[in-house]
C-alpha cells in the first residue's frame, strides 16, 4: 500500500458545540420587565479538534466574545449544547464546572483591565492554582515563575505592579495567568487586536510555540484576518450571531463561498501598490441584532442577493469536502 496517497488522520473532536443560543432580555418600565432580547448568539455549531487553533472573525458586535464566555460558561447559555472531553457542560453543576476549568481558560482582550492594580503579578499568575488548592504557597509560586519564564519574561517580574509592563508584556502575563493550571483548552478573545504590528506577531509566535509544546488547543477570536490567517488551522466566519462559513484557512482564503467571506477578504490591504483587488462593497449597516432580519441575516447587505433570501434562513452545510457555508448561492 502507498503510506504516501494516504490522508493524514482527523484528530478527535475536543470541543463539540451544537444549537448554542444566547438571548439577552432588554427590560424597562416600573416593573423592569422584558421588552426584546438580544440575540447575541443564535443557534450555532461547530467542532474544534485536539491540537488545533479554529480562528472565529466577524465584525465587531457579531457575538464572538459571547460565544466563547458562553463556551466556558462565564455567561450562562440561553439553550445548547457544550461537549468538552465528552462531558455536558450545561448539565454540570458549580463544583464539577469549577473543576473542569482548570482544562479550559481564557486570555482576555484588554490584559490591564483583567488584573488587579493592588496585586503584583505573581500573585495574580498564581491565583487559579491557589483557587483550586493546588500545591504549597512556594510550589505555586514557582509554577508561576516558570510560566514567566515561558512567555519570556523575567523572575524579577514576579514582584513587579501591572502598571510597571508595557501593553506586550501585559498579555504575556495573561497568557501565562492562563496556563498555570495546564489547560488543554484556550479561547484567546482578540489577544493581539491592542498590540502594535511588531508585538503582535511576537504574542502569536509564543502563542504558536506554546501550542507545539504543550499541545493547547485554541479558540482564537478576532477581526482581523491577516492574524487568523497566520495562526489557525481551521477558520470560522460569524455575523450577526450566526456561523455563516467554516473551513480550513487555506480554503477560505483561496475559494471563500459566502458573499459576506468575500467581502471581508476583499477589505485585506494588498503591501504592493501596483495590485489591485476588486472589491466588494456591503451597503447599509449591520441590522440591529434586537430585531434581525427575516431569512438570511445577511441578505440585507448581500450584493447577490434574491427573493428566497428574506423568506427562508440557509442552512450551515457541507458543500464541499470539510467546507460548510450557509448560503443559498451555493445550493
Amino acid at each position: 500500500m502507498n503510506t504516501l496517497s494516504q490522508k493524514p488522520e482527523r484528530k478527535p473532536d475536543l470541543l463539540v458545540i451544537k444549537d448554542l443560543v444566547k438571548y439577552f432580555p432588554i427590560r424597562g418600565g416600573l416593573f423592569k420587565r422584558t421588552k426584546a432580547m438580544v440575540k447575541a448568539v443564535d443557534e450555532v455549531s461547530f467542532t474544534i479538534r485536539e491540537g488545533e487553533t479554529l480562528g472565529l472573525v466577524g465584525e465587531s458586535g457579531c457575538g464572538k466574545t459571547t460565544l466563547g464566555r458562553c463556551i466556558l460558561r462565564l455567561v450562562e447559555p440561553t439553550s445548547g449544547s457544550i461537549n468538552f472531553m465528552g462531558q455536558e457542560l450545561t448539565e454540570l453543576r458549580p463544583r464539577a464546572m469549577k473543576e473542569l476549568r482548570r482544562e479550559m481558560q481564557i486570555i482576555f482582550q484588554d490584559p490591564i483591565a483583567s488584573l488587579d492594580p493592588r496585586m503584583p503579578i505573581g500573585n495574580s499568575v498564581v491565583e487559579g492554582l491557589a483557587i483550586q488548592n493546588i500545591g504549597t504557597s512556594k510550589e505555586r509560586f514557582e509554577i508561576a515563575i516558570n510560566m514567566l519564564r515561558k512567555v519570556g519574561l523575567e523572575d524579577y517580574h514576579a514582584r513587579r505592579y501591572p502598571h510597571e509592563f508595557s501593553g506586550g508584556q501585559r498579555q504575556r502575563i495573561g497568557i501565562a495567568r492562563a496556563l498555570t493550571l495546564q489547560p488543554k483548552f484556550l479561547v484567546c478573545d482578540e489577544p493581539v487586536s491592542a498590540l502594535d504590528v511588531s508585538i503582535q506577531s511576537q504574542v502569536l509566535n509564543i502563542l504558536k510555540e506554546l501550542q507545539r509544546e504543550l499541545g493547547l488547543t485554541y479558540l482564537f477570536i478576532a477581526h482581523n484576518l491577516s492574524v487568523v490567517e497566520h495562526i489557525s488551522d481551521r477558520v470560522a466566519v460569524m455575523y450577526l450571531g450566526k456561523i455563516v462559513e467554516v473551513t480550513s484557512r487555506k480554503e477560505l482564503y483561496l475559494n471563500p463561498l459566502h458573499p459576506y467571506t468575500k467581502a471581508l477578504l476583499a477589505a485585506i490591504p494588498i503591501p504592493d501598490p501596483t495590485i489591485k483587488r476588486e472589491r466588494l462593497v456591503l451597503k447599509g449597516d449591520v441590522p440591529s441584532p434586537v430585531n434581525p432580519p427575516s431569512g438570511c441575516r445577511f441578505h440585507t447587505r448581500c450584493p447577490f442577493v434574491f427573493d428566497h433570501c428574506s423568506q427562508e434562513t440557509p442552512p450551515l452545510r457541507e458543500v464541499h469536502p470539510d467546507h460548510w457555508a450557509a448560503c443559498w448561492l451555493v445550493e
